[in-house]
């Protein structure tokens, strides 16, 4: 059950944080020059706290 969790939280993330990156350039109002390294961020900071939470919350070290 745990790999389904990992799996959808995965999916959710990565349109996330091409969400966010988005917005960001908006209000920048251009795109950025290291688009896929500021995507790679968000998307790292975000896997990592989410699937922590999720190890938390279901009982796993």
């Amino acid at each position: 059950m745990e790999a389904i969790y990992f799996t959808l939280v995965a999916i959710v993330l990565y349109l996330l944080s091409d969400w966010v990156l988005v917005r960001v350039e908006v209000a920048v109002g251009k795109r950025l020059a290291h688009r896929s390294l500021i995507f790679f961020a968000l998307l790292m900071t975000l896997a990592i706290t989410s699937f922590w939470l999720i190890r938390v919350y279901t009982g796993k070290p």
